[in-house]
C-alpha cells in the first residue's frame, strides 16, 4: 500500500521527483557539496599528512610533499619554456608519477594539460591544434614519432624514463621485458630533447611569478574519447567540473580500520575516468594509490596477486583476462578486493553471472556493482545504491548533485518513467564542451527548465526509484519495423541459459540496402564441442523476430579494442563483406 501511495504521489517527471534521494541518508546529502576549489586545493584539503605516502610505484612510495614540491618545479619549468595562461600542454605518458605534478603545475600557471592516446597521425593531429611547440613523451619515442611531431611544430621534446620513480629490481620479470620492448633499436636523436631532471632544473632560472588568477572554470584538462564507437571528439574539462565529480563519490568507500590501497594496471590518463576516477578519486579518499602503467594487459591477473589490491579499477576486458588466464589458483583467495565492478562498457547478464561466479568461487563475496558514465560527464554520474539486482542494464541511481532523465531522442520532451529515451545529465560534473562550437552545441543544450543538460546518445528508462537502466547506444532501427536494442537483446541470450555458450555479444550495422536502417550479427564464444548450429534454434526461440541476427559467428573469445569490446573492427569488417 506505502508503496502505491508513493507512485501516486510522483509527478512523473524524474527531474522533477528526484525518487533517488531516498537512498541517500539526510546528514549524507549535508556534508556532499560542490567544493568550488581547484584541484591543489581540494587535495590539500583531503591530505591525510604531507609525509604520508600518497603514491606508490614499482617499489617506491612518493609522499604528499614530495607531489607538491614537484609542482612547484614544474611549474616555475613550465614558465621557462614558454607556457602561459590558456596553453595547451601536451602529455603522451603513461600513468607515471610525473602525470600529477604536470596536471597541478599547469592549473597553477592557467594552461591545460592535452592528452590522447590513439594512432601516431591522430597525435600528431592534436598537437597541431593546440598550437603547442613543446610536447611531453616517454624516452622510447621512435625517430618516426619524433619526426612526425617535428614536422607538425615541436620544438622541444621532454623525455620521461619509466623509471624517473620506482626500482627496476621491485618489477617482476614480465613487466621489466615489457619496459624493454617499448624501446626502438636505435633511440631517436635530435638537438631538441631534454630529459625531465634538466626541465625540472630549468626552472631554477624563472624569476617571475608563476601562478596565474584563479579560474576554477577555464579548461584545466583536455582528453580524446577513444574512437572505439565513432569518431575521437576532444573533451574538455575544468578544475571545477572534475573535482565536483570527486567530491560526489568519495565517501563512498569502504570502512575498514587500515587504510586500504588503490591498484591502476595500464589504463593511461588519456582517458577521462582514469584522471577522476582512479587517481584524483582515490588520492582524495586517503588511499594509497598504486600506479602499474607498465603491465602488458594480459598480465594484469598477476599484479592483482601480487599487490593483493583492496580496490582494482576494472573493465571487462580485466575481469575476462582474470578468468581467462587461469593462472589464478582454484583456492586462490580473492577477498582483500573490497569492491569490483565493471566500467567502460556496458555487462549484459552473462557476464555479471560469469564473473559473480568466479568471485564467489574464490572467496569473494562482495557484491558486483555496475555504474554508469562517459567522458563528457566527468567519468562516472551514477552510484550503485539501491537493492535492485545488478541485471538488465542496472546502472545504480544518479549521484546525489547529479540530475538525470530521459527524454524524447534529439527532443527537450522528458519522458515518465519505464519509457525508453535518450538519457540525459544535468550536474555540475558534465564537461565544458569539445573544442568546435557546432558539436558541442548539439549535446549541451538548455532546457526550458534553465537547466543546461547533457544529451548522451545512449537510450534508456528509468523507474519509479530512480534506478537508470541503459539498454543502447542510440537508435538502431530495423528495416520492417524494431528497435535493434543491443544491451537488452544479449540480456535475453543471457537469460535463455543457451547450453553451449561461454559469451555473447551483438554487433549492430547500416543496412547498406536500406539507409538510414540497422542489421544485428551475433558474436558467440562456445564450450569446446559446441557448434553454432547447436544453439541456433534456441537462439531464434529467446529473440523477437525483429532481433533475429543476420548471421551468427563463433568465435574463439570476445576480441577487445583500446580496452572496449571491438565492436567498430568488427562492423567494419560486415559493411566491407556488405559490399562485397
Amino acid at each position: 500500500m506505502t508503496k502505491m501511495i508513493e507512485k501516486y504521489c510522483l509527478s512523473g517527471k524524474p527531474s522533477i521527483d528526484r525518487p533517488w534521494l531516498k537512498y541517500y541518508p539526510d546528514q549524507l546529502l549535508q556534508i556532499v557539496s560542490r567544493p568550488s576549489c581547484t584541484v591543489t586545493e581540494y587535495l590539500k584539503r583531503q591530505c591525510p599528512g604531507m609525509e604520508v605516502a600518497a603514491i606508490e610505484y614499482y617499489g617506491e612510495q612518493i609522499s604528499w610533499k614530495e607531489i607538491f614540491d614537484e609542482t612547484e618545479k614544474t611549474a616555475a619549468a613550465l614558465k621557462t619554456l614558454g607556457f602561459n595562461e590558456g596553453d595547451q600542454i601536451p602529455v603522451f605518458l603513461k600513468l607515471v608519477p610525473e602525470f600529477l605534478p604536470l596536471l597541478l603545475a599547469a592549473e597553477k600557471i592557467g594552461a591545460s594539460i592535452l592528452c590522447r592516446d590513439n594512432t601516431l597521425e591522430e597525435n600528431v593531429e592534436a598537437v597541431i591544434k593546440s598550437g603547442a611547440s613543446v610536447i611531453f613523451v616517454h624516452d622510447y619515442i621512435s625517430q618516426e614519432e619524433l619526426n612526425a611531431f617535428e614536422h607538425a611544430g615541436v620544438t622541444r621534446f621532454i623525455l620521461i624514463n619509466p623509471l624517473n620513480h620506482g626500482h627496476r629490481e621491485s618489477m617482476p620479470d614480465y613487466i621489466q621485458t615489457r619496459i624493454d620492448s617499448l624501446y626502438p633499436l636505435q633511440a631517436a636523436s635530435s638537438p631538441c630533447i631534454m630529459y625531465w631532471d634538466n626541465f625540472l632544473n630549468a626552472g631554477n632560472f624563472w624569476t617571475g611569478p608563476t601562478a596565474a588568477p584563479v579560474d576554477i572554470n577555464r579548461p584545466l584538462f583536455r582528453a580524446y574519447t577513444s574512437g572505439s564507437t565513432g569518431p575521437s571528439k576532444q573533451v574538455i574539462h575544468s578544475a571545477d567540473s572534475m573535482i565536483s565529480t570527486v567530491c560526489q563519490m568519495n565517501f563512498y568507500c569502504e570502512n575498514t580500520e587500515k587504510r586500504s590501497t588503490w591498484l591502476v594496471t595500464c589504463l593511461p590518463p588519456a582517458l577521462v575516468a582514469v584522471v577522476v576516477s582512479m587517481v584524483l578519486l582515490p588520492l582524495s579518499s586517503d588511499r594509497l594509490l598504486i600506479m602499474d602503467p607498465f603491465v602488458a594487459e594480459k598480465d594484469v591477473d598477476l599484479e592483482v596477486m601480487r599487490y593483493k589490491a583492496n580496490n582494482w579499477p576494472t573493465i571487462p576486458m580485466f575481469i575476462e583476462t582474470l578468468m581467462r588466464n587461469g593462472r589464478m589458483d582454484e583456492d586462490y583467495d580473492l577477498s582483500h578486493l573490497l569492491a569490483m565492478g565493471p566500467g567502460c562498457e556496458a555487462y549484459n547478464n552473462n557476464q555479471i553471472q560469469r564473473t559473480e561466479k568466479f568471485l564467489h568461487n574464490h572467496n569473494c563475496n562482495i557484491r558486483l556493482t555496475t555504474g554508469y558514465g562517459c567522458s563528457e560527464a566527468g567519468s562516472s554520474i551514477t552510484l550503485p545504491m539501491s537493492p535492485h539486482p545488478v541485471l538488465n542494464g542496472n546502472a545504480g541511481v544518479p549521484m546525489p548533485l547529479n540530475i538525470i532523465s530521459i527524454f524524447k531522442p534529439s527532443t527537450q520532451e522528458e519522458l515518465s518513467y519505464n519509457q525508453i529515451g535518450e538519457i540525459c545529465i544535468s550536474g555540475p560534473g558534465t564537461m565544458l564542451g569539445y573544442d568546435d562550437e557546432e558539436s558541442t552545441s548539439k549535446v549541451l543544450q538548455y532546457h526550458d527548465d534553465g537547466r543546461k543538460w547533457l544529451h548522451l546518445g545512449d537510450l534508456g528508462y528509468m523507474n519509479e526509484d530512480g534506478v537508470l537502466y541503459v539498454v543502447t547506444r542510440g537508435a538502431s532501427p530495423r528495416y520492417g519495423g524494431g528497435d535493434l536494442a543491443v544491451n537488452t537483446m544479449e540480456n535475453l541470450v543471457a537469460d535463455a541459459n543457451i547450453e553451449g555458450i561461454d559469451d555473447e555479444f551483438f554487433v549492430v550495422v547500416p543496412d547498406n540496402e536500406h539507409p538510414g536502417y540497422f542489421l544485428p550479427y551475433l558474436y558467440v564464444s562456445l564450450f569446446d564441442g559446441y557448434t553454432v548450429d547447436d544453439i541456433r534454434k534456441e537462439i531464434t526461440n529467446c529473440l523477437k523476430e525483429y532481433m533475429l541476427p543476420v548471421k551468427i559467428f563463433s568465435i574463439p573469445e570476445r576480441p577487445f579494442f583500446h580496452f572496449k569490446t571491438n565492436r567498430i573492427g568488427l562492423m567494419r569488417e560486415l559493411q566491407e563483406k556488405q559490399y562485397a
